[in-house]
């Protein structure tokens, strides 16, 4: 799913909710309360994936060094892997 905007500000699309992009991501943040607490909700529209942060999990990000997130951040550790077996998507093991 793509979406294109013109500005940079904050978008509310009628079946995603809000949505926060840049010309590298765009992502539905939702607040979920289904579980056994509240959380964060998150879907990469590109992808389709989503993920839950719960307030630990919120509260680890904020606490991060700089360094520490840069890490995290970088697509090469774990966003162009498959997933399956730790393979690269060409096949290689890095």
């Amino acid at each position: 799913m793509s979406i294109s905007m013109g500005d940079h500000g904050p978008h509310d699309i009628p079946g995603v909710g809000p949505v926060v992009g840049s010309e590298f991501a765009e992502v539905s943040v939702d607040v979920d309360s289904t579980g056994n607490s509240v959380r964060l909700r998150l879907q990469d529209l590109r992808t389709g994936r989503v993920r839950f942060l719960d307030a630990l999990e919120l509260e680890t990000i904020i606490w991060l060094s700089d360094g520490h997130l840069a890490r995290l951040l970088d697509p090469s550790s774990d966003r162009w892997r498959d997933g399956s077996d730790g393979q690269w998507r060409d096949g290689s093991d890095g």
